[in-house]
């Protein structure tokens, strides 16, 4: 159900006799949680930890309620000890909690929650700074790490056939989407460089991290 991915040394590391948690430096939260939507009203705290856990070390979980009536509002949260454990409670999708099937999501960070483009479910990346040297072959290898590529497009101007600099890469599921934005590009591969644009078109770009042999590209959701 899910693909073997650069977080398999790490996972295997903790699972086989590796480090502790406490051994590791901690990762961001945001990249460690899970949003939980759909929730029966019957789910408490402990119900969501008792599913979620069998992933990974939890260390926070909450179900949100109304600050009133104290009713569940159907969805929490969920926070491991290790990013890992948020790819494994991804891949082992779709999840039934109290007998009812429920929507996890990576979470979105607190910086970005006022944008209402942050939770939507897209398959498709926007991918620019493309080279001359840079095929589909090349995008599809390096973004297959984080799931299953169905479509790579590099697009040529229709007039001269020349590059235009940038691609689509689609996926079978939103997850890898969320990965690669929330995660890969956002806290990881500090000694290099990226210009990423997580959202929108006109949204200014951040300087983040990127593999070296894609050079520097820009990434967003589309």
């Amino acid at each position: 159900m899910g693909n073997k991915n650069q977080d398999s040394d790490n996972e295997n590391g903790y699972e086989n006799g590796g480090k502790g948690d406490d051994e590791y430096p901690r990762e961001p939260e945001p990249i460690r949680k899970l949003f939980i939507g759909g929730l029966d009203y019957r789910t408490t705290d402990d119900s969501l930890k008792s599913h979620f856990e069998q992933f990974g070390t939890v260390v926070d979980v909450v179900v949100m309620k109304d600050p009133k009536t104290k009713r569940s509002r159907g969805f929490g949260f969920i926070t491991y000890s290790r990013s890992f454990m948020v790819d494994k409670a991804q891949a082992a999708r779709p999840h039934r909690v109290d007998g009812r099937v429920v929507e996890p999501k990576r979470a979105v960070p607190r910086q970005d929650i006022h944008r209402p483009e942050a939770g939507a479910s897209v398959k498709k990346l926007f991918v620019g700074g493309i080279k001359d040297e840079h095929e589909d072959e090349d995008l599809r290898q390096y973004f297959s790490k984080f799931g299953t590529v169905t479509t790579v497009n590099i697009v040529n101007d229709k007039d001269n056939g020349k590059r235009r600099g940038f691609a689509f890469v689609e996926f079978d599921d939103y997850d890898p989407v969320d990965k690669v934005v929330r995660k890969y590009f956002s806290y990881y591969h500090s000694s290099l460089s990226v210009s990423l644009n997580r959202l929108c078109h006109n949204e200014q770009l951040d300087t983040v991290p990127a593999p070296t042999h894609m050079s520097k590209i820009i990434v967003r959701r589309f």
